[in-house]
């Protein structure tokens, strides 16, 4: 599989040809329905404790809502660093498929202001991956290094 990049958010305007090309992807959506292959794991994501990522804090969990529409199950949440401080986390979309220990996830992650001021990383995939390790009581993104080469534990608890 192709390595993808980050997708950076442009500083300058998106060039009024490039427009028509831009808005046939974003509305284009993926409405297959998420394979169930652990029925216990998919009750325990829909009923989900929250996100976090380190550079944030492990101590305040963000918010993921989740819920279940047309056969898929969907994931939409934020964690915003605390006291207003800088920094935010956010992901929408859809798991694609959910089995013991693991989750593949299609869908936007975005990374704003952490840990260095003026970071952002976006990036909408299909294939993200969600596994539990050693024990733990969270799911975390594999794909640790995705945008920029500094380390990124997403975790999304249960």
């Amino acid at each position: 599989m192709a390595k993808q990049e980050p997708v950076f958010v442009a500083t300058a305007p998106v060039p009024v040809a490039a427009a028509p090309k831009a808005a046939a992807q974003a509305t284009s959506i993926d409405r297959t329905p998420t394979r169930i292959l652990d029925q216990s794991a998919a009750a325990r994501l829909l009923s989900n404790s929250g996100l976090t990522l380190q550079w944030i804090g492990w101590d305040k969990r963000g918010t993921l809502n989740s819920g279940k529409r047309d056969g898929q199950l969907w994931l939409k949440g934020v964690q915003h660093a605390p006291g207003g401080g800088r920094g935010l986390l956010t992901i929408d979309g859809h798991v694609t498929e959910i089995g013991t220990g693991y989750f593949t996830f299609s869908g936007e992650i975005v990374i704003e202001g952490t840990p260095d001021a003026g970071r952002i990383c976006k990036m909408r995939r299909q294939d993200w991956r969600f596994a539990i390790t050693e024990g733990r009581k969270y799911w975390r993104l594999r794909q640790f290094e995705w945008c920029d080469g500094l380390t990124d534990y997403v975790d999304i608890y249960f």
